[in-house]
């Protein structure tokens, strides 16, 4: 009875998770007790989530299919009630139906998933290009048409602030405007990483070698939070993605001040090339000048 009463109470705790998924669910976050996925933020994750609830539309029908028939066989032809046992072995009608029938399905399931695969892949004009590099373990965003680059680490939990999210908060956050289509250059210094967002549908291996790309556009504003989803090493869970959407004059005014700053960082490396260089060049002259009065 006990047993019993412990199963009808997490049934019901399951069904009630269920009923009210979607309040778990926080955007651009995964949180405690969530079911399903991270709210779409993009038009792919959208068609995800149409594509995942009709499959398992698809496969409830055909396990509620699969146990009438199980329970009909095991009430209609027991023992009981068939002393004497069919020694039917071929019904042509029913075979055809239980070969065409599973082909249709898959038919049905192979076209929205195409379709899928396609929009995933299909590149729309891109109104802002990024390159991703994964590291050993951290990740290095250029914006190759602005002059931008920098690191992107994982803050410490010692050193979080009030409402920042453990082990996905990083010191520079990747910045893209609202509404436009991003591609997203990827690749390796060391070891396959994969760059994964999944409120965008994102999720694309980072090889060494190789530059594959990806794309997204986000309707929406926001912090969006993934994490390195391959193996790469200790620290592999300590290598999260963080993106934020804000508006285009938002995106203006980041652009500006990170040109500004990537130019001063330019000048002053420009300053201390050429002072090496005069260093270089006068320990060269003493050098000389020691030889020849020796």
């Amino acid at each position: 009875m006990a047993i019993w009463d412990r199963m009808k109470t997490g049934l019901a705790t399951v069904a009630g998770l269920a009923l009210s998924g979607t309040a778990y669910a926080k955007e651009g976050i995964a949180v405690p007790w969530q079911l399903g996925f991270q709210p779409a933020a993009s038009p792919i994750m959208q068609q995800i989530h149409s594509f995942h609830t009709y499959v398992n539309v698809i496969i409830t029908l055909i396990a509620l299919f699969v146990l009438g028939l199980l329970v009909y066989v095991m009430v209609r032809f027991n023992e009981r009630r068939n002393p004497q046992p069919s020694r039917t072995t071929h019904n042509t009608a029913l075979e055809i139906a239980w070969t065409v029938v599973p082909v249709l399905v898959l038919v049905a399931i192979a076209i929205p998933s195409f379709r899928l695969l396609f929009a995933q892949y299909d590149f729309h004009k891109p109104d802002l290009t990024i390159t991703a590099t994964g590291s050993q373990w951290y990740w290095t965003y250029e914006y190759p048409d602005h002059g931008i680059t920098f690191d992107s680490i994982m803050v410490p939990e010692a050193d979080l602030k009030e409402g920042q999210p453990r082990l996905l908060t990083v010191d520079r956050e990747v910045v893209v405007p609202v509404n436009k289509n991003v591609i997203v250059g990827l690749k390796s210094n060391d070891v396959i990483h994969d760059w994964a967002v999944p409120a965008f549908g994102v999720k694309l291996d980072a090889v060494p070698g190789r530059l594959q790309s990806t794309w997204f556009r986000a309707e929406s504003e926001g912090i969006y939070y993934g994490q390195c989803s391959e193996l790469c090493g200790r620290n592999h869970a300590f290598m999260p993605i963080a993106v934020r959407v804000v508006s285009e004059a938002e995106f203006a005014d980041w652009l500006a001040k990170n040109k500004a700053s990537a130019s001063r960082d330019g000048a002053s490396q420009v300053a201390e090339a050429r002072e090496e260089r005069k260093s270089l060049i006068n320990w060269t002259r003493r050098l000389a000048l020691t030889r020849s009065t020796a």
